[in-house]
């Protein structure tokens, strides 16, 4: 089984929901602590690092540190639901599988097409990221930012219709690699901090907090990577939460360090540049400083996205050959099979949001805006399955309690960011107003009662003639 690891924000969920690999017995695990601990620090610390500093400091200047604090703080019950749900109930099938199996067929649909439409919006953002940290360190003018990330979509997209893939030890390594980028950039930047930066500390008011917090799911997201990879793990009732907490330190230490230094380092212009890493690096006296960090932007971007083409094709056939899509994408849905057709939807879908992102000049915000939301929707549903499926008043039931309402306070951040999830649950219901009737009509063909058509009475069998 290759496990995928580097991402942006839910692509971790995306495999979840696609994957086919039959769940082992615990003992049948080889993943121990080190293994599995390094595995969610992969799956949670993606390209956010890239990017969401500088965007959490425009929408929030100096108060961006209040919600790098706040999404942690909410990651700790949604981290250890999930944690509770892969030890407990070791299914590959992840989020939508709990979905499915407490709320029905209907939700889990939605939670499909928040996956395949909502979360698609990110993948364009992570070319986009890749691209800026390229342009920059070359020098290039910045029009050509566009061609450079259809440029980082192209080996992603020619490796997925071929059926390659990226070893989980190579996006380990990747993972590992920009988190080593991050300490350095720490490190060289820190003497440079002035406090003086942190006035005034809440320019934008509360309602930038706000939106600071929904860019920051982005950063926070995929925690549910144990639930479709608990059967990998030698003891996944210990070793899941252990791997869990220590990665929450890790990734809550490092965003919060990071946010703190751009801030202080940068001041006003912290949101100002497109590629905040080396707007800190740029000044130190480490000349190949700048360079190692693009180089490393463009290689992690590059992986990121060989794990979501794939996992959002897996995903787009899955849904065919369910028939929640035209059955026609449902090629390639088996192990090992290679989802062509819904490749190149996925690749049509992504080429709408990437003009719609041109179109507007290059902003980035709006189309996190909209994966972090389609997140927290999904999330919302599978903390509710949560509450339903564990054993009431255990400590995950109560974390599972609190996600729920944290989630849905997420949600209401989220405001209009949210009409495009709310589209697709509307769609989701359509279909199952419309298969609904496709069965009765298929019931009334073949000559069965349909529900609520009442039975006609039996008929007084005839007396034999003497």
């Amino acid at each position: 089984m290759t496990i995928s690891t580097t991402k942006p924000a839910g692509a971790s969920a995306l495999g979840s929901t696609v994957s086919s690999t039959d769940a082992r017995p615990a003992h049948a695990g080889r993943l121990g602590l080190v293994q599995g601990t390094a595995l969610y620090i992969a799956s949670v610390l993606g390209t956010g690092i890239l990017v969401l500093p500088g965007l959490a400091a425009t929408a929030a200047g100096p108060a961006s540190m209040v919600s790098v604090l706040a999404v942690f703080f909410l990651s700790i019950p949604l981290a250890g639901t999930f944690a509770a749900l892969a030890s407990r109930y070791p299914d590959p099938g992840g989020v939508a599988s709990y979905v499915r199996r407490a709320l029905g067929q209907t939700w889990a649909r939605m939670a499909g097409y928040w996956f395949f439409f909502g979360v698609a919006a990110g993948a364009p953002v992570v070319a986009m990221l890749g691209a800026e940290y390229v342009v920059a360190i070359v020098g290039a003018d910045h029009g050509t930012v566009i061609w450079v990330a259809l440029a980082i979509f192209v080996p992603p997209l020619v490796f997925n219709y071929f059926g390659l893939r990226v070893s989980g030890v190579v996006q380990l390594v990747l993972t590992g690699a920009l988190l080593f980028v991050v300490i350095g950039v720490v490190a060289v930047a820190f003497p440079a901090a002035n406090p003086a930066n942190f006035e005034p500390f809440l320019p934008n008011g509360w309602g930038g907090v706000g939106t600071a917090i929904s860019l920051f799911v982005w950063a926070f997201a995929g925690w549910e990577i144990g639930t479709h990879i608990s059967g990998e793990f030698r003891n996944p009732r210990r070793v899941i939460p252990i791997a869990t907490g220590i990665a929450l330190v890790v990734v809550g230490a490092a965003y919060l360090v990071l946010q703190y230094v751009t801030v202080a380092v940068l001041g006003e212009s912290a949101g100002t540049g497109q590629v905040p890493l080396l707007d800190l690096v740029s000044g130190s006296a480490l000349g190949i400083g700048p360079v190692f960090v693009a180089v490393i932007a463009a290689i992690v971007a590059l992986g990121v996205l060989n794990v979501y083409l794939g996992a959002f094709a897996k995903l787009g056939a899955s849904l065919g050959r369910d028939g929640d899509l035209p059955r026609w994408l449902a090629r390639g849905v088996e192990s090992g099979g290679v989802p062509r057709r819904s490749l190149s939807v996925v690749a049509v879908l992504c080429a709408i949001y990437f003009v719609l992102m041109v179109g507007q000049g290059l902003t980035l915000t709006p189309f996190i805006l909209i994966h972090t939301s389609s997140m927290v929707a999904i999330y919302a549903l599978g903390m509710i399955a949560a509450v339903r499926l564990l054993e009431r008043w255990t400590p995950g039931w109560w974390m599972a309690v609190v996600s729920v309402v944290l989630t849905f306070g997420l949600l209401v951040l989220a405001g209009t960011n949210l009409l495009v999830p709310a589209a697709l649950a509307a769609l989701a219901v359509l279909v199952a107003v419309a298969k609904r009737r496709e069965a009765k009509r298929g019931e009334a063909k073949r000559g069965r009662p349909t529900r609520g058509t009442p039975t006609p009475p039996p008929t007084a069998p005839r007396k034999r003639a003497a």
